[in-house]
């Protein structure tokens, strides 16, 4: 690495740092502030606050993270170009373009850090917060009967009343295949090494099979964690929430177990996993020619230009993917035209930088 960019990323970093720790500071207060009455409900103590806090970090992160990034980018930019440092690298030859690669860089590795904690992070921090919440009041979860679970390559559907995915524990149970009138009737389930273990339970075909007290049925091959999955994405999509981030993971064993969902929210949430790192780069993009132009307008006419710009963004972001939610546009387009349109406005920006 050369001398030149390891001082520009060290440049960077500073008030990147800075800038993490004040959202950091500012939101740990603003969050435990207004969800007061709701950690007061749950009985948590002292040491389950400052668990709960770090808990629901990850989440923060993954949303602040694109903020953070352009408004080091604007700070640092603005203060070589205060300085006249960029009209002399670019008078040594240097271009733009070569200027900006570390900050390049730092896009990929906080477009690959966003995917990361949306993937694995994210969504095992909710549930870790939300144990944190009913450690002392557990809550049941529970499932209305017409619910259930689906496994569409098997033809096979489970309805159930009450469910402990955790634990792996179902009641008020009922299995159905489509394909053959077979149809099993349990007052309780337990999954335990891998198999599925019914109580009170009566087996039907054509006319009654078996009626008996305990039964293991090897042949069900779903678990605890797929149903979990789909009732929960089936919440959220229900729900039109957009808060909590559902897994690549979870999204493709949902669309395996579902043959032929193809859902537009679903499909947008989909979009979204691979869409949202590539926002990094987009604000490096954005902040570049705002940032790096001479002249003593620049320190706030490029700073207010950009943070109204990335504004401008974030809106046409979330009404476009409400749209590809709702169906009226392609998840695809709907998710990507952002990136597109202010990742090329950007580029024309920056090759039109003095």
């Amino acid at each position: 690495m050369r001398l030149l960019d390891r001082y520009l990323l060290r440049e960077l970093l500073s008030p990147l740092a800075y800038c993490l720790g004040g959202f950091l500071i500012f939101w740990i207060s603003w969050n435990l502030f207004s969800d007061l009455d709701k950690l007061q409900a749950a009985k948590l103590h002292l040491v389950d606050i400052i668990e709960y806090s770090i808990a629901m970090t990850p989440d923060f992160l993954a949303t602040i993270l694109p903020i953070v990034l352009l408004l080091a980018l604007l700070y640092t930019l603005t203060h070589h170009a205060r300085y006249n440092e960029i009209t002399a690298m670019r008078a040594a030859g240097i271009s733009l373009w070569r200027i900006c690669t570390p900050y390049f860089i730092v896009g990929i590795l906080a477009g690959i850090a966003l995917f990361g904690l949306n993937e694995f992070c994210v969504p095992r921090s909710a549930d870790w917060a939300d144990r944190i919440l009913n450690r002392y009041i557990p809550r049941q979860t529970t499932a209305p009967e017409q619910e259930g679970f689906e496994n569409g390559p098997a033809n096979r559907t489970w309805y159930f009343q009450k469910s402990d995915f955790r634990r792996g524990e179902l009641d008020g149970v009922k299995v159905v295949v489509s394909t053959n009138d077979w149809r099993l009737d349990a007052d309780r389930a337990l999954y335990t090494n891998g198999v599925w273990t019914f109580y009170n339970v009566t087996e039907y075909g054509q006319t009654l099979l078996l009626s008996t007290n305990v039964l293991r049925v090897p042949q069900l091959t779903e678990t605890p964690r797929e149903m979990q999955i789909q009732w929960k994405i089936g919440e959220y999509e229900r729900l039109g929430s957009r808060k909590t981030v559902v897994p690549l993971s979870d999204i493709l064993n949902y669309l395996r177990l579902r043959s032929g969902a193809n859902s537009p929210w679903l499909q947008t949430q989909l979009q979204e996993h691979f869409a949202a790192p590539i926002t990094c780069l987009v604000v490096v993009l954005i902040a570049i020619p705002f940032g790096a132009a001479s002249g003593r307008r620049n320190l706030f006419f490029g700073v207010a230009g950009s943070i109204f710009i990335c504004f401008a963004y974030i809106v046409i972001q979330k009404v476009s993917i409400a749209f590809g939610q709702g169906g009226h546009l392609p998840p695809w387009f709907a998710v990507w035209l952002p990136n597109f349109f202010f990742g090329a406005t950007g580029i024309i920006l920056t090759t039109r930088v003095r």
